[in-house]
């Protein structure tokens, strides 16, 4: 029963062996044309440049306006925020030295996906080629946390119960109520389109344990629905291959600030998940239905709406859900040393995040047009490269 280049018992031994609460964080950024603002597809020359300065850390992710860049796999939120922003900064030198610009929310706000190009490697004509149209109309843009955790069948708790969380971190982090030259009145227009276009994706159901995860995967594999099993892209999904639970649920954040205190989020999370299960007392997985939900509010309203209470039987505000979260991990935020970031979590609760700055310029300027959504992208790019590039706030 081999997967690929690997299999189960090798992915099983990766997670026995794991070291507990490493971090990795990825983020997929827009390439811009400095003047229209439209994407630009210059991936592979960018990818040639950046490489020179950050190597295999910076690749490609499926269309040629896009870039993703990668933390190595880190001990610390401290290691793997210097090493963020050292990475940023690189690929931001290595676009302004060829003329271009990068935009970091979760989709571009007037990009038509007519004209954005599949990037050729083999690993994206394959997916070009499975899914087609649905490949296409994919212009989007995430950061994604890898999250180390050791011992397969205490991932696989840890990840049954992460999946009730989702919808609060995705309400934190949306960022993207604009796309195809439309306000589209959602605040994660990124999931949306993610999630319902791409097959595999979103929530996953409960897994009842690491052979029901084998299996599962062994059979799409042999049924040849998938090639590796990265290509399951639930929103939070176990990765063999670096013995982490991914959560990818976020949008991609304008400022390198929130993006480490989104992941900083989701690390004390995952390390009191694990601490329940150690003590005996995890939570038991929720209904798939309710965590839907709450996803589609997530979606709809982000920080300025409700999620549901479901054993209350009540509404409660999105960002009192968040609040919850910061609550119930706050010893581990102490443990690991997550203090300071999650103090930028609190500021953007009570500032707004990426979602609510974007709807509170657009309806400052009055009216809908391609002026006003450049303006928004434009104002963004200036703040980040005002306040991370080449240097800013927090940077090392």
């Amino acid at each position: 029963m081999a997967w690929k280049s690997y299999n189960p018992e090798q992915a099983a031994a990766r997670f026995d062996c794991a070291k507990d609460f490493t971090v990795g964080i990825e983020e997929e950024f827009q390439i811009l044309d400095p003047e229209s603002l439209a994407l630009a597809d210059r991936f592979e020359e960018l990818q040639e440049k950046a490489r020179r300065r950050i190597g295999e850390s910076v690749r490609g992710e499926l269309i040629a306006s896009e870039i993703e860049i990668c933390t190595g796999i880190c001990g610390s939120m401290d290691e793997a925020g210097q090493d963020l922003r050292a990475k940023r900064r690189a690929v931001f030198e290595s676009a302004a030295e060829l003329g271009m610009l990068l935009g970091a929310t979760g989709t571009h706000p007037f990009a038509d996906w007519k004209e954005q190009r599949i990037i050729d490697t083999p690993h994206y004509r394959a997916i070009d080629r499975q899914l087609r149209y649905c490949a296409w109309r994919n212009v989007t843009f995430g950061m994604h946390v890898h999250i180390g955790i050791r011992g397969r069948e205490r991932m696989i708790a840890v990840f049954n119960a992460m999946r009730r969380h989702l919808p609060a971190l995705l309400a934190l982090s949306a960022n993207s109520p604009f796309a195809e030259d439309r306000y589209t009145y959602l605040h994660s227009t990124r999931t949306q389109l993610f999630t319902r276009w791409f097959p595999r994706c979103g929530i996953p159901c409960q897994i009842d344990n690491w052979d029901g995860y084998t299996e599962l995967v062994d059979t799409l594999f042999t049924t040849g629905s998938i090639s590796e099993p990265t290509q399951i892209w639930w929103s939070v999904r176990p990765h063999p291959v670096m013995a982490t639970l991914e959560t990818r649920i976020c949008d991609c954040q304008s400022s390198v600030e929130d993006t480490l205190a989104i992941a900083s989020l989701i690390m004390a999370v995952v390390a009191r998940l694990a601490a329940d299960y150690d003590e005996g007392g995890l939570q038991p997985a929720a209904n798939a239905n309710e965590i839907e939900e709450n996803l589609w509010r997530a979606i709809r309203h982000g920080l300025d709406g409700n999620l549901v209470d479901f054993e209350a039987k009540k509404e409660v505000p999105a960002r009192e859900a968040v609040r919850r979260l910061i609550e119930y991990s706050a010893l581990q935020q102490r443990q690991l040393g997550l203090a300071k970031y999650i103090n930028r979590v609190n500021f953007i609760l009570e500032n707004g995040n990426g979602a609510q700055r974007q709807i509170r310029a657009y309806n400052e300027s009055g009216e809908f047009s391609l002026l006003s959504l450049s303006e928004i992208a434009r104002s963004q790019l200036e703040v980040k490269q005002a306040a991370d590039f080449p240097c800013g706030e927090g940077c090392a």
